[in-house]
């Protein structure tokens, strides 16, 4: 977009429609670093992946007082038994001064139009998760919810950026759970990895089954890699790593870079003829430079248990 920055996002899918809801923020601002703490929900709509009309905004940040009075950030939206559409995404806001993460919930009856559900539904769980102040970390990282339904019918589950409470700080890094039965109350469970697999955070996660092979995918850049990994010449981007099932178990210590830091918040979309693509947004240009905009798909595809993608199809839309 001309006069915004657009970064991190997630998907839909209705009929012929893919739907795209990404953050954005004004390019006003000048410095890229600050769009964080600007940031709302765009809305576009897609047949191809490939093509994109713009709609009206999704979200933008509450009136004060509120969990997500500065910013809101990244989510997934599901489809509930009854039809309604429901977004799960992150907040931050004036109560822990924009450093306190929590996820909040929208409904929709049709895509477009969006209802903030009261407050939020769940914080970081001090028995298992790092809080504010517990490590030299700069916030309490509990974002990205991506929600899905259990694969034998008992529920939905909600995977978390989330750091553990215990280890050195630079090796936090792990994906949070919750459940719900009904995706209105849930109950925060112990995270899905462990910690000391030599990332101090896991951002976007995403579950899905490739070529019959459970992935997890998510995405750290280089300065939040443990030091272990920084002294070893490791760089940022996205990664992935195979499980036995959905909710693993899955070893993040054995993940797999499958991008460099040029693509960050990957995505895994089956297109309109059922095949699996990667979409990512544009993150460092030409002398480290921020970018933004949404990638092309990316055909990926599972070889020696690896998720592999065709980066040279990421022309930006």
């Amino acid at each position: 977009m001309a006069n915004a920055w657009s970064w991190d996002f997630w998907l839909a899918r209705e009929g012929g429609s893919y739907h795209l809801f990404f953050l954005q923020a004004s390019r006003a601002l000048h410095d890229p670093d600050r769009r964080h703490y600007r940031a709302g929900i765009g809305h576009a709509v897609s047949t191809d992946l490939r093509h994109w009309t713009q709609v009206d905004d999704a979200l933008v940040h509450d009136d004060r007082p509120a969990f997500d009075d500065i910013a809101t950030w990244t989510g997934s939206v599901v489809r509930d038994p009854d039809g309604l559409w429901r977004m799960f995404y992150t907040g931050v806001g004036s109560p822990g001064d924009g450093l306190v993460q929590r996820i909040g919930m929208a409904t929709s009856p049709d895509l477009t139009t969006w209802n903030r559900h009261d407050g939020p539904l769940l914080e970081a769980d001090p028995r298992w998760y790092e809080r504010l102040g517990e490590a030299p970390w700069p916030n309490e990282a509990w974002r990205d919810p991506w929600v899905f339904a259990d694969p034998d019918g008992d529920g939905w589950h909600m995977l978390i950026t989330a750091r553990a409470n215990h280890g050195p700080a630079d090796d936090r890094g792990v994906i949070g759970h919750a459940r719900s039965a009904d995706l209105i109350h849930w109950a925060v469970q112990p995270p899905l990895t462990n910690p000391g697999s030599g990332f101090g955070q896991l951002e976007v996660p995403q579950v899905e089954i490739v070529d019959g092979q459970p992935v997890l995918l998510f995405s750290c850049l280089r300065p939040e890699l443990s030091a272990v990994r920084r002294a070893d010449g490791e760089t940022g981007g996205i990664w992935s790593v195979t499980g036995d099932r959905l909710l693993g178990p899955f070893d993040t210590s054995k993940a797999h870079q499958i991008t460099d830091e040029s693509l960050y918040a990957g995505r895994l979309v089956e297109d309109p003829r059922g095949q699996w693509q990667l979409l990512a947004f544009h993150n460092r240009g030409a002398g480290g430079r921020f970018v933004g905009g949404l990638s092309d798909p990316m055909p990926v595809r599972l070889a020696d248990g690896t998720l592999q993608a065709d980066t040279t199809m990421a022309a930006t839309c």
